[in-house]
Order: C-alpha cells, then structure tokens, then sequence
C-alpha cells in the first residue's frame, strides 16, 4: 500500500516537474523567460523547454496588432474653442522585452502620451481647420508617438481622430453658416445657367438671323439670274421671228398697265420706244383716214385734217 502512494507520488511530482518545463507558445505570442529573476531569453510560437524551479515564464506577450479606443478628451484650439476629440489608435508589439522592462503600463502611457500631443498638436490649429484637417493631424500624432513608443518595443501604425464635437452654440453657427453658403453656391449656380441660356438664345438667334438673310439673298440671287434668263429667251425669240415694227409697238403698249400697276407706282418714266410705238400707231390711224403720216418728230403728236393750219390734236 505504501509503494502505491510513494509511485502515486512520483507520478504526480513528475507531471508537475513536466508541466513546468514543457511550454507550448501559440502563434502571434511570446514568452519571456526570466532565471533567477534576471532576463534569459525570448520563446518563440511552437514547443520549448525551460528548467523548471529555476526560469519563469512571465505572461505570454500579444504580437498581433492592437486597437485601443480613448474616451473623449477636452482640447483648446487656437481660436480658444473647446472641442472633444476622440481617437482610437493602432499598434504593435514589436520587442517583446521592451514592452515588458521598458514601461510598466503601456495602454496607459500610450493614452497619456496621445491627450498630451493632441493638445499640442490642436492648440496651434483653428477649428475650421481642425474639422478640415483631419488627415494631417492624424499623420502628425502617428509620427510623434512613434518615435516616442519606439524605446518601448511598440510600433504605433495608425491613430485616427474618430470625432470632433464642439459646443453646441459652435455648431449651430457652423449650421447657419453652411446653409447661407449652400444657399449663396444655389444663387450662383442659378444665375450662371440663366446667363448661360440667355447667351445661348442670342447665338441661335444671329445664326437664324445669318442664315435667313443668306437664304434671302440666294433667293434673290436665283431670281434674278431666273428673270434675266427669262429675258433673253424672249428677246431671242423676237430676233429669232423677225418681229415687225407694228408688233413691237403693241407689246410696248400692253406694258403700260403692268408699268403703272400697284398703289406706289404714282409716277413713272415712259421711255423713247413707246414715244415711237405712238407715232406708229397715229401713222397707221392716219393713213386710214388719208392723212399724211407722222414721221414721229412731233413725239407722240399727229396732225388731224380741219379747215385752219393751226388746229392739231392728240393722238
């Protein structure tokens, strides 16, 4: 009975004894390995074999990236303006013992540390620009914090400002504002379009003008061209038919009324070739009569016979 409980004993002691020397790390872990209480060496993911009673393994350090989100901190701008920003930062362990002698409590320090460069970083800023800025100031606290986590073993890969909240009478100017400049940009934009329109109508009018007169002046062009053509066909003809005196002079008399047709044509001018297809025609009427014809010198004028040499008459 006894030799069972002293192997019953050996057993357990040797468990305990294994347990205290075969460590397992996970992946994206680290274990540091103290002897004697002074700093051995680092455990990488996998199996590892520490001696026991003589090295400890502190708590397993998390590799994998971080992301710690701080609560709303007051800020000062430049234009002394009260504004809660809050953020939330991105980090890595990168040296795991850094991060375990280096610095006690590294969320707390990396916290205090970004309140304190935002303040600085802000207070030189106005608020517009604090609200239109957001990128630089990002860049610019992820450069001062990393350079100063740097000796901790961390690695700062981003921090972003995930709110601004100003006072509430801030906001309500800044609301009022927006909407006078929304509406100034609608006023705007209405006015450039109605110039616009009204600059276009002209154009198509001058074009329609433009176009129209040309229209007009080929149209008048062709006419012309149709009247002339029209002309010398007939003047062709005549020739062509040997057209005798006596014909000619009724065509010029039955162009007297086309001459005087309309309201305006009040005056007009006869020219010489109805003078002479009068004299023709008072010459034929003469000869009828057995008169003695006009030779036309009397221009349109025949002489009627009567008992006197001084009685004339109008053809």
């Amino acid at each position: 009975m006894v030799a069972f409980i002293i192997i019953g004993v050996v057993v357990l002691f040797s468990l305990f004894v294994a347990s205290r020397t075969i460590r397992i790390i996970p992946q994206a872990r680290a274990g540091v390995v103290e002897r004697l209480g002074r700093y051995h060496r680092t455990l990488d993911p996998g199996l590892a074999v520490v001696s026991p009673f003589v090295d400890r393994v502190r708590p397993l350090v998390d590799l994998r990236e971080q992301v710690v989100n701080f609560k709303p901190q007051s800020v000062i701008t430049e234009d002394n303006v009260v504004v809660g920003i809050e953020t939330v930062l991105y980090f890595t362990v990168t040296e795991p013992r850094s991060a375990t002698y280096e610095i006690a409590d590294p969320l707390q320090a990396i916290e205090q540390l970004t309140v304190t460069t935002l303040r600085n970083v802000i207070g030189g800023l106005t608020l517009e620009a604090t609200l239109t800025a957001r990128e630089n100031v990002n860049t610019e606290l992820r450069v001062v914090l990393d350079e100063a986590t740097g000796k901790w073993g961390i690695r700062i890969n981003r921090v972003e400002i995930k709110s601004v909240d100003p006072p509430s009478d801030i906001k309500t100017a800044m609301e009022k504002q927006m909407r006078a400049e929304r509406d100034r940009r609608a006023a705007i934009l209405t006015a450039e379009g109605e110039k616009q329109a009204q600059i276009l109508t002209a154009q198509g009018q001058k074009q329609s003008a433009v176009l129209q007169a040309e229209g007009a002046r080929e149209s008048a062009i062709l006419r012309a061209d149709g009247e002339a053509k029209a002309i010398a066909t007939v003047f062709a003809a005549i020739h062509q038919g040997d057209a005798d005196q006596k014909l000619l002079s009724y065509q010029y008399l039955r162009m007297l009324p086309e001459l005087a047709h309309g309201d305006a044509n009040t005056v007009f001018v006869i020219p010489s070739e109805f003078t002479q297809a009068f004299a023709d025609i008072g010459n034929a009427l003469t000869r009828r009569s057995g008169g003695v014809p006009n030779n036309g010198s009397t221009s349109g004028l025949a002489v009627a016979p009567g008992p006197g040499p001084d009685r004339t008459s109008a053809a």
